[in-house]
């Protein structure tokens, strides 16, 4: 964290939304020098949201609301930020945005501040964070990569239903009070009902039978890794899990790596917590992640076919996967002296 104590003046685009609503736990937990806060939101309907013991009024998102503003985080729509962000640079501040909006377009970084931090050096007044499902699967192929360089990677993600913001939450729990009443559950938010089920589905279907989400795990983790002929496969699928991503990883290294040497490389990885001991059934689920910033890694193994290794990954999607790798990205610009 940066020793600039220097108080900033915030804004949060989508307060009230539920990576909104931990940004502003995450804020106050890390005690990031906040000399005022803005939390704004699509309309100013009376709402307000709590911040070191004060309720603050939410006010309506404006192309006018920027002004001095030095961060703003954007935990809203990516037409939003498409639309407010350039503002925000215009008017010398920083947007950092959780949309898909920028994440791919060249001139901004993209970025998770323990793997490639120097990538902000080249900001232009916009940063873009990854995918919340790209951040905990980078976190476990950059330990990896350092060691022994990577080849081929497959993965499968098994994603909570947070991912899709506070109606992906609310839908399960509704479809789980249905159920328990005897009823059919019924479903808007995800293709088919989530609860007591599992949707090989995040977001929509392109041509190509790929998902929007699964391209987003080959393109952002190209880009993040400055690996742009590493070779993902990738199948993203939903689960009735509130809060908490896992994915199934099988890693094909450049050069040989045992398990025991994966192990070490996690170990001494910032960020990254190892919990992994097969012998007495400990391994990391989503609720051991659920409410903590770790990418945890367990069931860590060789490949029965090949000189592969399989990792088992889960992080919280809210925390690290949002809101927390936004702010860690604030501290590192203020450690660089960049704001």
């Amino acid at each position: 964290m940066s020793n600039d104590k220097r108080g900033r003046k915030v804004a949060i685009v989508g307060a009230t939304g539920a990576v909104g609503e931990v940004l502003l736990s995450v804020l106050e937990e890390r005690n990031f020098p906040i000399k005022d806060l803005l939390p704004l939101a699509s309309k100013n309907d009376g709402r307000s949201v709590r911040f070191k013991g004060k309720s603050l009024p939410v006010m309506e998102t404006t192309e006018t609301a920027f002004q001095d503003i030095d961060f703003a985080f954007f935990a809203a729509t990516g037409s939003l930020s498409k639309k407010l962000a350039p503002i925000v640079a215009e008017c010398g501040g920083i947007a950092i945005d959780k949309s898909s909006t920028w994440r791919l377009d060249a001139s901004v970084p993209l970025v998770v501040p323990e793997i490639n931090p120097d990538a902000l050096d080249k900001h232009k007044g916009i940063v873009a964070c990854p995918n919340c499902t790209t951040i905990g699967f980078v976190m476990a192929l950059e330990p990896i990569r350092r060691k022994a360089g990577l080849q081929n990677v497959v993965v499968t993600t098994m994603q909570a239903v947070s991912g899709a913001g506070k109606p992906g939450i609310e839908e399960l729990e509704s479809q789980l009070e249905s159920i328990s009443r005897g009823e059919e559950p019924l479903n808007s938010t995800f293709a088919a009902p989530i609860a007591a089920n599992v949707i090989p589905l995040c977001e929509g279907f392109r041509p190509d039978g790929f998902s929007t989400e699964e391209v987003k795990l080959l393109f952002e983790t190209r880009k993040i890794l400055d690996s742009h002929a590493l070779n993902v496969s990738m199948t993203c699928v939903r689960v009735p899990v509130p809060i908490g991503h896992s994915a199934s990883i099988l890693i094909e290294t450049e050069s040989p790596l045992s398990p025991e040497e994966a192990r070490k490389a996690y170990e001494a990885f910032p960020g990254v917590r190892l919990l992994d001991d097969p012998e007495n059934n400990v391994f990391p689920t989503p609720r051991d992640a659920a409410g903590t910033d770790d990418v945890i890694i367990g069931r860590i193994r060789r490949d029965l076919a090949s000189p592969a290794l399989w990792v088992w990954q889960v992080s919280d999607n809210l925390r690290k996967g949002a809101a927390t790798n936004a702010v860690q990205i604030a501290e590192e610009m203020m450690a660089r002296g960049l704001k």
